[in-house]
């Protein structure tokens, strides 16, 4: 008689997160960049950074690997998703330092501006980053 394989216990869905996540582009060098300054602002470790192209880590979130690779996404601990420039004043809520700086993006106009300058970067960003280390 083979003894019963043991199974892996479930990973936590994504809804069942301690922390928040922001997941990004590991392999770009404009998003590597912005990460580093996301994990300056963290003083007090409360964000968890995974790069998309970590498989296993971004397997517990719901989202495809396509918008993954378009944009940055910011998943909070109670399941909701901020991608692009709309996780930004979600990402300055979390850092006590940078707080004041949220209510900006509900000034009339900012944050389709910041949406339009996002979405031309994320573009972009592989012909951009040549003068970044690391690409």
């Amino acid at each position: 008689m083979s003894p019963t394989p043991q199974r892996a216990p479930p990973m936590p869905s994504f809804t069942e997160l301690s922390e928040p996540t922001l997941i990004y582009d590991g392999e770009c060098g404009i998003c590597r960049k912005a990460a580093e300054w996301v994990r300056r602002w963290d003083r007090e470790h409360v964000l968890r950074l995974v790069p998309f192209q970590d498989a296993v880590a971004v397997a517990r979130f719901p989202i495809a690997l396509p918008a993954l690779a378009a944009a940055m996404h910011l998943v909070l601990p109670d399941g909701r998703v901020y991608a692009g420039a709309d996780a930004i004043p979600e990402l300055l809520r979390l850092f006590p330092g940078k707080r004041w700086l949220a209510p900006l993006f509900r000034i009339p106009g900012v944050l389709p501006l910041a949406r339009r300058m996002y979405a031309q970067t994320a573009e972009r960003r592989h012909c951009l980053v040549r003068g970044i280390p690391g690409r």
